[in-house]
């Protein structure tokens, strides 16, 4: 019986490795592009960058050091320079299809950096295993640029798992949508007509602003944001404003605002400083055919009807005002029921007892706060 020589010995002491196996080896020597691994077989194992992520701009340096053990795959036995060709990244993605079907099948949160920001949606990873976001189940609102996304954390569950045509579809807007509405309900459980709640402000329309409550919208219409007079919203408030406000009405799922509290309303004690015979002053707010509207402070008009403009006989109040201009007048009339003052310029020039009967004869009654609604309602 002839011997081995030590070359058969050792030969045979080292294992057979077949394409598509799975090895554990050891790292011998590291450089930035390949890791080297001894994996118990004749031929050393190199493992390249492209074999080991799909990232780019990877340092294997990084990665491992001699000594470390990794488990790869067999890609090649021979390159044809007598080395073994493994790969990591495919093992890990064989892993990780497994991975997302389980999260597929069990309906699973997964969270996951966005790697890549594409036209029309998200790529994350997830174990080698790439996933796609489209733009429309990124979130619940329509989403003009993803470029906020880049580098961001993001939650999702998986939608669609085909691994024979390697697609997989995350969705974002699932999950968004049920924290929302987990949100809503516990909103309206907790919340009444009267309360004072604090948001933020969401979105400022002509006529009115969208207040984020923390799981539903309410809307602070434009005739709600002051006792006064408002112009423009989108003056008064911008995107990402925090406001407390009071909650008028609750009907449904929609929630209707406030910003006149009672203990800032100004007919609290119009009475006294607006008394029957006291002479005020303030700026024309605007006119109409029959009489000019006195703002004698934010929340308070007074009108000034045209036959009480002058001595003389006017036809119309833009004969002689103009908007914005400081007027002093007489109140001769205060309904604080109705919330209606009058006043008279004419009463000033008058003895005090024709102006008495003057505002007996030629006070008219105008329903204020039925012309600003009004002119509210046209606004919109």
């Amino acid at each position: 019986m002839s011997e081995l020589t030590f070359e058969q010995m050792l030969e045979e002491s080292l294992k057979t490795i077949h394409t598509g196996e799975v090895v554990e080896g050891t790292v011998i020597d590291v450089k930035p592009e390949e890791i080297i691994l001894n994996i118990g077989y004749k031929s050393d194992g190199v493992l390249t960058k492209n074999e080991y992520t799909n990232e780019p701009n990877v340092d294997l340096t990084t990665i491992a050091k001699p000594g470390d053990t990794m488990e790869v795959k067999v890609l090649k036995v021979n390159d044809g320079e007598g080395q073994v060709l493994l790969t990591y990244k495919r093992l890990a993605a064989d892993r990780g299809n497994k991975r997302i079907e389980e999260a597929y099948e069990n309906r699973e949160v997964l969270t996951a950096k966005v790697a890549q920001v594409l036209d029309g949606g998200l790529s994350v990873v997830v174990e080698e295993v790439r996933i796609f976001i489209p733009a429309s189940l990124v979130s619940d609102t329509y989403e003009k640029d993803l470029n906020k996304y880049a580098g961001q954390e993001i939650k999702f569950v998986i939608s669609e798992y085909n691994p024979k045509r390697r697609r997989y579809i995350g969705d974002r807007k699932q999950l968004i949508l049920e924290e929302k509405a987990e949100m809503q309900k516990k909103l309206f459980e907790t919340i009444k007509i009267g309360d004072t709640v604090e948001g933020t402000v969401k979105n400022v329309t002509d006529f009115g602003a969208f207040i984020d409550l923390g799981g539903c919208d309410g809307l602070l219409h434009i005739s709600e944001m002051s006792w006064g007079r408002v112009e423009n919203p989108k003056k008064v408030f911008k995107v990402g404003d925090v406001v407390k406000v009071l909650i008028k009405d609750i009907s449904g799922t929609k929630i209707a605002l406030s910003l006149k509290f009672e203990d800032q309303n100004p007919w609290r004690d119009a009475a006294s400083k607006y008394a029957v015979g006291s002479e005020v002053t303030g700026k024309v707010a605007r006119m109409t055919d029959f009489g000019a509207f006195i703002e004698l402070e934010p929340g308070i008009d007074a009108l000034l009807h045209v036959s009480q403009i002058s001595k003389e006989h006017i036809d119309k109040p833009s004969d002689v005002l103009k908007s914005g201009e400081e007027v002093t007048a007489k109140v001769v009339d205060f309904n604080e029921a109705d919330k209606k003052i009058s006043l008279s310029i004419k009463a000033m020039f008058a003895p005090e007892q024709k102006a008495e009967k003057a505002a007996d004869e030629d006070v008219v009654s105008v329903d204020i706060d039925a012309v600003i609604a009004e002119e509210s309602e046209n606004a919109e």
